[in-house]
């Protein structure tokens, strides 16, 4: 592990896996809101919007982005809003664990827009852990299939969520983190609103206002795991290197499985395929992470 210095080095890895471990925390919190996903979504977000706008204004960071990129963050905050919906619509229609193991693929839906998109090319390593990721959905597809309508909605927000974070990367190294993430959290706020009703008559929702638990847990879930996280891990790459970043970030499922197994005792539920095929995904992403930021320090020893 390359760090700048040994003090800051270790605050830094701190910070990051506290941010991991809230990214983490999301899923067990969506499943303890008592809302539909539509609505837990549009609290969420209208939360963490304010809150970053403050948050943007008080440090200084309210610049406002060109024409161009203004609308391209809109794009993309719409697209994280959807990726924001099938996830949690994924948990409400089977459990944290399966919707985990489902989005832990995101990395290698990456590898694989990446391709087609950006015409990158992939690599032989990538191949095989895409291979034994595919294996673990689908012995998890095939044991599961009382959940099959999780799953399914899993495997989109997946999806959704890659093309995000592609998407996403050349707008942050123009524009100020936070102001992105301010920009793209408020348009999906806007775009929600104004679809909230059609979906609120589609599906017969019934209760819109969360009670006194739901809105602590949104306020946690807004402010410490959407805000407090992104700047937690903004100040963390200042000091960690890709290696170490990757690794962590890639933990994040294991953490919101095992707090799933340990709050809500999910793995009495689940069968002995889930484990297989879920290990296979989970080995199959951080080996991904390991080989991807082993690149990218060599190429930097090299310059």
């Amino acid at each position: 592990m390359s760090l700048k210095s040994t003090a800051a080095g270790k605050r830094a890895l701190i910070s990051m896996h506290l941010s991991v471990l809230l990214w983490g925390l999301t899923g067990v919190l969506g499943r303890g809101i008592n809302l539909s996903e539509g609505y837990l979504v549009w609290y969420r977000i209208m939360i963490a919007s304010v809150t970053l706008g403050i948050y943007a204004v008080l440090t200084k960071r309210f610049v406002l982005p060109s024409k161009r990129d203004g609308l391209k963050m809109a794009g993309i905050g719409v697209l994280l809003t959807v990726h924001w919906l099938f996830f949690y619509g994924a948990i409400k229609y089977s459990n944290i664990s399966i919707t985990l193991s489902m989005l832990a693929s995101q990395a290698l839906f990456t590898v694989f827009f990446e391709y087609l998109i950006l015409r990158k090319p992939i690599a032989k390593s990538e191949i095989v852990f895409s291979l034994m990721a595919m294996a673990g959905i689908w012995i998890i597809f095939y044991s599961e299939q009382i959940f099959l309508t999780g799953i399914i909605l899993a495997i989109i927000a997946s999806g959704v969520g890659s093309l995000f974070n592609i998407l996403n990367k050349p707008i942050l190294e123009t524009n100020e983190p936070v102001m992105v993430s301010f920009i793209e959290i408020g348009t999906g706020f806007l775009f929600l609103t104004c679809v909230l009703p059609f979906y609120t008559s589609f599906f017969g929702i019934e209760k819109v206002f969360p009670n006194s638990t739901d809105w602590m847990l949104l306020f946690v879930l807004a402010f410490f795991c959407t805000h407090l996280t992104l700047i937690l891990s903004l100040s963390a790459l200042k000091y960690l290197d890709a290696f170490t970043l990757n690794l962590s970030i890639n933990l994040e499922p294991i953490y919101g499985i095992a707090l799933a197994f340990f709050l809500y005792n999910e793995h009495k539920v689940l069968n002995y395929r889930f484990f297989i095929g879920g290990l296979l995904i989970l080995f199959s992403v951080l080996m991904h992470g390991y080989y991807q930021a082993k690149k990218v320090k060599e190429s930097a020893e090299i310059y």
